[in-house]
């Protein structure tokens, strides 16, 4: 896992540092915007049928972040990492706890996290003219779950030790990030992305997630 870090990072200065633009092309972009996942979190069994019904009826709304960076080898190959982060409030719990002749009430709140650092090839029309920028990438690398206890508050701390009900789970796997979409030129330094829509299985303890992760945001090149 950390050399996965330490690539995406040398990836996102790379492109930061290749800003400049060649005389046909921009030799780099780097892409920070709003993530909206639609996560497959298996809480909903219901079977209708429809396979297209039920593929998005199995879906939790987690709201984040992403960052990208692009370093491009020609005019329509680059080669790309990219981080996300998207986060949800599951809900919240309460529950007493007798010890003795005494009762208290623990509770609290759980937020589940999901993300993602993953790198490999974007295809896009990098040439320094043109107004709108449709654009594919492919990559693949590590997603990283996980469900936090947090807000956690006793009635007393007399006769219980409240950070027995701390913890959570996290999980690692292999993940993919398979999409694309569209990109509009502001400026010789900055385009507005539009909308971009990706498919990012996630491999986990021999089962697989299928989510959805939809972004907009500011490109600078």
């Amino acid at each position: 896992m950390k050399y996965i870090f330490l690539t995406l990072a040398f990836v996102l200065t790379l492109s930061a540092f290749s800003v400049a633009q060649s005389s046909d092309y921009n030799k780099g972009e780097f892409y920070i915007g709003y993530s909206n996942g639609q996560v497959d979190t298996g809480n909903n069994f219901s079977n209708s049928g429809n396979a297209v019904r039920d593929f998005f009826n199995n879906r939790t709304n987690f709201n984040g972040f992403e960052a990208a960076g692009v370093y491009n080898i020609s005019r329509y190959i680059g080669l790309k990492a990219d981080l996300s982060g998207t986060y949800h409030r599951s809900g919240s719990f309460s529950f007493p706890v007798t010890t003795g002749a005494s009762t208290q009430t623990v509770s609290g709140n759980i937020t589940d996290s999901l993300y993602n650092v993953v790198g490999g090839v974007q295809i896009k029309d990098n040439a320094s003219t043109g107004r709108f920028k449709p654009f594919a990438h492919a990559m693949v690398g590590l997603g990283h779950m996980r469900s936090d206890v947090t807000n956690l508050t006793c009635t007393t701390t007399s006769n219980i030790n409240c950070d027995n009900f701390r913890g959570g789970g996290h999980s690692n796997g292999f993940a993919g990030v398979f999409g694309g979409g569209v990109d509009v030129r502001l400026s010789n330094k900055l385009d507005i992305r539009a909308i971009q829509v990706d498919y990012n299985p996630i491999r986990v303890n021999g089962f697989t997630t299928n989510n959805l992760r939809i972004g907009v945001g500011v490109v600078i090149k």
